[in-house]
């Protein structure tokens, strides 16, 4: 058999590899053909289906031993690795362990995850005003003037229509001044808005307001 024919071949190549072979081609100076039949007759004669005398060839050429090795990224998407210059070594035929995946040995902190709480509501608050208490069971419970825009009413002319709010976000309850003409005092000092705590007490013009939490 004539070492040195050629014939042309047709075949499928993973474009991994043939980026590769490029790369190679380019850095080596020599042409892709000649490197896939330098990697054909390796595999072939590493596996005994072919003799080094039978195998023949030309010599590698000079260039391949004098320039460094080529960058070739492993076929599995892995990081690029340095592997000496000529064909590529033959692929494992070793399999992962069972139950384990390319990968498991690296060193990984478990990751915790804090539960939410379910089905948690907020603490019931009770808004004391003339003796009365009210229970303050929405999002938003308005303090005015207006008794059909307020959940509290106070007839008094110095309370705003919409006076304050009684705000409850995240189980926590907060007032807040809704722009009124005469503010919301607490402890002699006029606020805009505070964080609700047991037994405060907030004055709207001459109205005391309480805030508890016990029933």
């Amino acid at each position: 058999m004539d070492q040195s024919k050629k014939t042309m071949r047709h075949f499928y190549c993973r474009d991994i590899l043939w980026d590769t072979f490029e790369q190679m081609a380019n850095d080596f100076d020599c042409s892709i053909d000649y490197l896939i039949n330098e990697a054909m007759r390796y595999y072939a004669t590493s596996k005994n289906y072919l003799t080094r005398q039978a195998a023949g060839g030309a010599p590698a050429k000079p260039a391949l031993a004098n320039r460094p090795p080529a960058r070739m990224p492993d076929d599995g998407g892995y990081s690029p690795a340095r592997r000496p210059a000529g064909p590529p070594p033959p692929p494992s035929t070793r399999r992962p362990s069972p139950g384990r995946s390319f990968g498991s040995g690296l060193s990984k902190r478990p990751v915790r995850h804090t539960p939410k709480p379910e089905g948690q509501s907020a603490p019931i608050l009770y808004l004391i005003y003339n003796n009365q208490r009210v229970p303050v069971d929405k999002d938003q419970f308005i303090i005015g003037r207006g008794s059909k825009t307020s959940d509290l009413a106070i007839k008094d002319g110095n309370i705003s229509r919409k006076h304050a709010a009684v705000i409850r976000r995240n189980g926590v309850y907060y007032i807040k001044d809704l722009g009124s003409t005469n503010g919301i005092d607490y402890k002699g000092m006029r606020i805009d808005n505070k964080r609700i705590e047991e037994g405060d007490v907030f004055h709207l013009c001459d109205h005391e307001v309480q805030f508890t939490f016990r029933g």
